[in-house]
């Protein structure tokens, strides 16, 4: 076992010991497997903000520790850094998904640029850090793809919802793919919305300066200002005023300010994979106030708003459906 590798994992080396480091393991194969396997082992360290789940991520690696210890190897190793982080996916009971990539510094040995893909199952939330240091969330039933390493244009496709915390870079742009626009940003923080069933699009700022354009016509894009939000329906762009509290999805809370059941249900039905069949169209109407947390579930949201409005609720495990009627 190398000492240095784990004294890296758990963040007891300088700047420079990093970099030495790195430079080792890029000119030795055998450092350079030993670290894609401390690589894969350290995402259990990285379960979000809850201590018990942290706590129980530290046993399981030092237990690989231990058995490193005793010479209990794996016998396979994965050939492709990229490859070899970009499999491990662990759920937790908090129901957060957190997965770390490489740091900054570890564009050296990337040996393979090879694309790589992050996938936050429905009822849960996913966080990276991507090689150039870009800090990912992705919302429940979304889905990166992105680069093991990034060359003149940083470019990543999004599919559902996610905040970027862009690390800076004046010499190569950021851009987020969706299915209908991208979002240009040199270094800057912002909330993208695209998911497939979804009609609309949105760009929410937090800081910094994004442009959002249709690909084919990027000079008719539309330059975005913190605390803006962009609307994209069909082939329009509209600019509104954003509502911070929707950005607390990052922390596994859902916020509702007197917003129709429409709109409410359709984002429960994408962030929970399920189809939501309203049966008398009044329900829609509805309007609601409140917080739920992510780990929730469904089922308890759509009881709490049930106690105020009265309508049945109907679920079909089979079908994957909810039904709700009066």
């Amino acid at each position: 076992m190398n000492e240095r590798i784990h004294k890296y994992f758990y963040e007891e080396l300088s700047t420079e010991e990093r970099l030495s480091l790195l430079r080792d393991v890029e000119a030795s194969e055998e450092l350079k497997k030993e670290f894609a396997e401390y690589q894969n082992l350290y995402a259990l360290l990285n379960l979000g903000h809850q201590v018990q789940d942290k706590a129980i991520g530290k046993q399981k690696y030092d237990r690989f520790i231990l058995q490193k210890q005793h010479a209990i190897m794996w016998k396979r190793w994965t050939r492709r850094i990229g490859y070899a982080a970009a499999i491990l996916i662990l759920v937790v009971s908090t129901s957060i998904l957190t997965y770390w990539y490489a740091q900054p510094e570890q564009t050296e040995f990337l040996s393979e640029n090879v694309m790589n893909t992050v996938y936050a199952p429905a009822g849960q939330r996913a966080q990276l850090v991507l090689q150039d240091g870009t800090e990912v969330w992705l919302n429940a039933g979304s889905r990166l793809d992105y680069p093991s390493a990034f060359a003149e244009e940083r470019r990543v496709y999004l599919t559902g919802e996610g905040f970027f915390k862009v690390a800076k870079d004046k010499t190569r742009p950021f851009v987020v793919s969706t299915q209908t626009i991208d979002i240009k940003a040199l270094g800057t923080e912002f909330n993208v919305l695209s998911y497939p069933k979804s009609k609309y699009a949105e760009v929410s700022l937090q800081e910094g300066s994004v442009k959002a354009y249709f690909p084919e016509s990027e000079s008719e894009g539309l330059i975005l200002s913190p605390g803006q939000l962009l609307v994209q329906k069909g082939d329009s762009l509209k600019l509104e005023n954003m509502n911070w509290d929707e950005l607390l999805w990052k922390k596994g809370i859902y916020v509702f300010r007197k917003q129709k059941l429409e709109t409410i249900i359709e984002k429960l039905a994408l962030y929970f994979n399920v189809d939501i069949i309203v049966r008398n169209p009044e329900i829609l109407e509805y309007e609601y106030v409140g917080k739920f947390r992510q780990r929730d579930g469904i089922m308890t949201i759509l009881k709490v708003i049930q106690d105020i409005h009265h309508f049945k609720i109907e679920k079909n495990d089979e079908l994957n459906q909810i039904v709700l009627s009066k």
